[in-house]
């Protein structure tokens, strides 16, 4: 459990964070509304996950869907899309899975979330739809791309994005709001930015070849390291970590 000192520390994380966003956003000429924090919490405890629920943050990311599905069993899961406003106060946390699914995992995360930030393949796509027609649900989903060619990273090909866009937009049990990427790591934020201009590239290019729908706008991107840089590109969500849970248990 955070001390009082840790508490503290983790509202003052979450205020610099919210106020790096609005700089980002200010100097893109954009509405920091517009931008989403999901908070990365793979590696903090639930104690320390209670505390930042009730500092006001309710859309948590986890990369694993088995430690997904045991927090969403012991903290709830609220059972709103993506883009549903959560209740102010005392509503339950919205679960996005970001990290990479197995098509036999499918099944166990929509027992807990309908959110996927990592959707990268037509198989994935057709095991989703199959699951979500069996539980009457509609997933929301991000196509994830490899954009800068890494071999060890997930994520589809660019040049597989208007095969998978097509088949992923033909479910009737997935709605395709963007795209999500993952650059290679590097310490220097800006090393990143041309990762996240050619995401938004690609969500332009395949909204002009009608390869997605009319909702698809949105742009899964950037991390504790580049964030100001993803929102400065375009990033719709960010999935931040450690820039919240820096000095709060301990650790």
């Amino acid at each position: 459990m955070p001390t009082s000192e840790g508490t503290e520390r983790l509202r003052r994380n979450l205020a610099d964070v919210r106020a790096t966003i609005a700089e980002a956003s200010r100097r893109a000429g954009r509405d920091a509304a517009d931008v989403r924090l999901v908070a990365v919490t793979k590696y903090v405890d639930l104690d320390t996950i209670r505390a930042l629920l009730a500092a006001g943050v309710r859309d948590l990311g986890e990369n694993r869907v088995q430690q997904l599905s045991d927090r969403a069993q012991t903290l709830g899961a609220a059972d709103l899309d993506l883009l549903t406003p959560p209740p102010e106060a005392d509503a339950l946390p919205r679960w996005h899975m970001i990290g990479h699914l197995q098509r036999n995992k499918v099944k166990a995360l929509l027992r807990h979330t309908r959110i996927l930030h990592s959707l990268d393949s037509v198989r994935l796509a057709y095991e989703i739809e199959k699951q979500a027609e069996r539980l009457d649900l509609t997933v929301d989903a991000f196509l994830e791309f490899n954009v800068a060619g890494e071999l060890a990273k997930s994520g589809a090909p660019v040049d597989e994005a208007g095969p998978l866009a097509e088949a992923a937009t033909q479910c009737q049990h997935i709605r395709v709001h963007g795209l999500m990427t993952m650059p290679p790591f590097d310490p220097d934020p800006e090393a990143a930015r041309p990762c996240f201009a050619r995401l938004r590239e690609l969500l332009e290019k395949l909204q002009r070849d009608g390869a997605v729908g009319p909702d698809c706008v949105h742009l899964s991107m950037g991390m504790t390291i580049d964030y100001a840089a993803a929102v400065e590109e375009g990033a719709t969500f960010v999935r931040i970590g450690s820039a919240l849970f820096e000095g709060v248990t301990g650790d």
